[in-house]
């Protein structure tokens, strides 16, 4: 068929053109949209789960329906190099500069000031005027050099100033697992206190499995947060995800077709993608057969192997690669450190920097205590493709 038309696009955060299996997580967040307006307050969501699954799509569209209620809203991602501050600070700019006005209210007046004040904390040679006259403005403060107190002093004066503008204000983490220990206790306290006091302010992180954990050992307290682990797409919907985007170009998949691309994708939202859009071109007519699918499986199975899978392949050292392939024995379900050690002939302890550097590059993960497994389905397969030079 058409390339040109094809609706499926894998890709890292892209929206699907149909977002099926997610209603859950998408009604509770407008519930709590709805909740801070009325100045009840619901504690951070923490939307967690492997790579692929769909937990950037649906921060996204967190992000989308905050602003189609035109709420301040900045969503950021962690682990790009640069600290909290400057994300936060420049992911903010743009929605503060729309509101900006001559007959802004007091409260906005002020929450700009502060913002001000807030750039000043990490750049000291840009300013932000918002085109307006600040100096007889109250406000400030910002810019302490501590990252506690000029952080909750920012989103405090913001929410307040979105709460005069009738609405609310949403901070998005994504890959939060990466921000540094100091910010992530930070953006916790804070969410904590804007939940305690009724701020009409909401927070959503995403991230690694790992991050329930990493957030409770930053934070006792955040063992309360709202927590949401994203699977595969249930097995009830998960055709819609290829029929869907089909009939809006006038075409269809035969039952036959579905059950292949769903059965070699795992139910995984990435993997559905790349396996629809490489069947999509292989179909010569309207109706996509399991003939047509198959062959969209094995184009499909090229790219994720040179593109998803070989990126992080590439990414590790040669002793890197050597662990990765001790854990793949085991498949995707996870790996003792014990065992891992014992496979490559060595003591547990000897191994552990690799361990280390591993999860660092968020190619691993730390299920529990003395277990490790990959972040993304399918990496075990993968490697097991791989000729050991």
């Amino acid at each position: 068929m058409d390339p040109v038309r094809n609706p499926y696009s894998p890709g890292a955060g892209r929206k699907p053109a149909a977002l099926v299996g997610r209603d859950d997580a998408l009604q509770t967040w407008a519930i709590a949209l709805k909740r801070a307006e009325l100045g009840r307050t619901d504690q951070p969501f923490v939307l967690y789960g492997l790579r692929g699954v769909g937990k950037t799509v649906l921060l996204s569209e967190f992000r989308r329906n905050a602003l189609k209620k035109d709420w301040i809203v900045a969503q950021i991602e962690a682990g790009s190099g640069k600290p909290l501050r400057e994300l936060l600070g420049e992911a903010l700019y743009a929605p503060l500069a729309d509101l900006a006005r001559p007959s802004s209210g007091k409260r906005l007046l002020k929450a700009l000031k502060t913002a001000v004040s807030f750039k000043t904390s990490y750049d000291t040679t840009g300013t932000w005027t918002f085109g307006l006259d600040l100096s007889g403005t109250p406000g400030g403060g910002a810019d302490t050099g501590i990252l506690d107190t000029d952080l909750k002093k920012l989103i405090h004066d913001l929410a307040d100033a979105a709460e005069e503008e009738g609405v609310g204000l949403a901070i998005l983490v994504d890959e939060a697992q990466d921000l540094a220990v100091d910010e992530l206790v930070t953006l916790c306290t804070i969410a904590h206190a804007a939940a305690q006091d009724n701020w009409p302010a909401l927070f959503a992180f995403a991230g690694l499995p790992s991050l329930p954990r990493i957030l409770a050992e930053a934070k006792s307290y955040a063992e309360r947060f709202q927590y949401s682990r994203i699977h595969q797409i249930d097995q009830s919907v998960v055709a819609e995800a290829l029929t869907i985007p089909a009939a809006h170009e006038d075409a269809s998949w035969d039952d036959d077709a579905v059950d292949v691309v769903v059965a070699a994708s795992g139910r995984y939202p990435y993997f559905i993608q790349q396996y629809g859009q490489e069947t999509w071109n292989a179909a010569p007519g309207s109706t996509i057969t399991a003939r047509d699918a198959e062959i969209g499986v094995l184009q499909g199975n090229n790219q994720l192997d040179s593109g998803f899978f070989r990126v992080r392949w590439d990414r590790a050292t040669p002793s890197e690669q050597q662990y990765l392939r001790a854990m793949a024995a085991d498949g995707d379900d996870g790996s003792s450190s014990g065992e891992i050690a014992t496979r490559l002939g060595k003591k547990p302890k000897s191994i552990g920097p690799v361990r280390a550097a591993l999860i660092s590059k968020g190619l691993v993960f730390a299920p529990e205590h003395g277990v490790v497994a990959f972040t993304v389905p399918g990496m075990a397969a993968f490697i097991g493709r791989q000729i050991e030079l």
